[in-house]
C-alpha cells in the first residue's frame, strides 16, 4: 500500500474530461516522476491531489495513509503534510526571506540557513532580501524548495522543478530533492524532462489524461527516445497544454 493512493479518478473541467480513470499509488519514502507531453494531465493530477480551487470536483477517490481526503480543503491536506510547489513560484511583496522561511519551518527541523545552503543560496546574501520581483525566477525556485525543506512535509509534489533554473544550479535542486527523500518525504516530480525524470526511482507515464504505463524509471525512458507507447489516444497535445491550459 502506498502513502497516497488515487483510485478511478476522473476530472471534468468546462465540459472537457481532463483526467480519465486514473489509478496509481505512490510508495512512501521514494522519489516518483509523473511524466508525459504537455496537455497530458500531469499538473492537473497534482492540483487534484492538493485539492486546489477548480480541481476538487472529482469522481473516484484520493486516499492518504489509508484515509480519503477528497472532501478535505487545501489547508486540511497541508496539515496532513501534503504540499505542492508550483512551476511558477509566488512572490510575497514586502516579506523577507527570513520571515518567509520562518513561517514554513517545522519545530525542531533544519534551519533557514541550512536550507538556503542546501539549495545554493548564501544565507548572508539572501536572508534579509525581500521575496519580490528583485529575485530572478531561478532564485525564487530555489527559495521555494528551501521553504519545503524547512517545512519537512510527508508528501511533496514539485511541478517542473527545473523550470527557470540554469544548468549550473540544477545540481543544487537535485540535491534538495534527495534531501527531502532523506528527511523521509515521498517526492513526486511533475516533468517532461529526461534529466529530472532520472532523479526518480519510479515513473508514471501520462497521455491524454490517462495513465499509459508505469514502472521503474529505466523502463519508461524509451518514451523520451521517440518510442511513444501504443495507445488509442487520437489527439495530439498542443504546446503549453491543451486548449484549456491544463497539463
Amino acid at each position: 500500500m502506498g502513502i497516497l493512493e488515487v483510485s478511478n479518478l476522473h476530472l471534468t473541467i468546462n465540459g472537457t474530461r481532463i483526467l480519465n480513470d486514473v489509478t496509481l499509488d505512490f510508495w512512501e519514502g521514494h522519489v516518483h516522476a509523473v511524466v508525459g507531453p504537455n496537455g497530458a494531465g500531469k499538473s492537473t493530477l497534482a492540483a487534484a491531489i492538493m485539492g486546489l480551487e477548480g480541481y476538487r470536483d472529482v469522481e473516484g477517490d484520493i486516499r492518504f495513509e489509508g484515509q480519503s481526503i477528497t472532501g478535505l480543503s487545501v489547508d486540511q491536506r497541508a496539515k496532513k503534510g501534503i504540499t505542492l510547489a508550483w512551476q511558477e513560484p509566488a512572490r510575497y511583496e514586502g516579506l523577507s526571506v527570513a520571515k518567509f522561511l520562518g513561517a514554513a519551518a517545522a519545530d525542531g527541523g533544519i534551519t533557514a540557513e541550512e536550507a538556503l545552503e542546501q539549495v545554493g543560496l548564501s544565507p548572508a546574501r539572501y536572508l534579509h532580501r525581500a521575496v519580490d520581483k528583485s529575485l530572478s525566477g531561478g532564485e525564487r525556485k530555489k527559495l521555494e524548495l528551501a521553504s519545503i525543506l524547512v517545512m519537512e512535509p510527508r508528501f511533496v509534489m514539485l511541478d517542473e522543478p527545473d523550470s527557470g533554473i540554469d544548468v549550473a544550479s540544477l545540481h543544487k535542486i537535485f540535491e534538495g530533492i534527495q534531501s527531502l527523500r532523506k528527511q523521509g518525504a515521498t517526492v513526486v516530480l511533475i516533468t517532461h524532462s529526461i534529466t529530472v525524470m532520472k532523479q526518480a526511482e519510479h515513473a508514471f507515464l501520462f497521455c491524454g489524461g490517462r495513465l499509459i504505463d508505469k514502472g521503474r524509471t529505466p523502463s519508461i525512458l524509451p518514451y523520451f527516445e521517440g518510442e511513444c507507447l501504443p495507445c488509442d489516444h487520437q489527439n495530439v497535445p498542443t504546446r503549453g497544454g491543451d486548449e484549456h491550459g491544463h497539463e
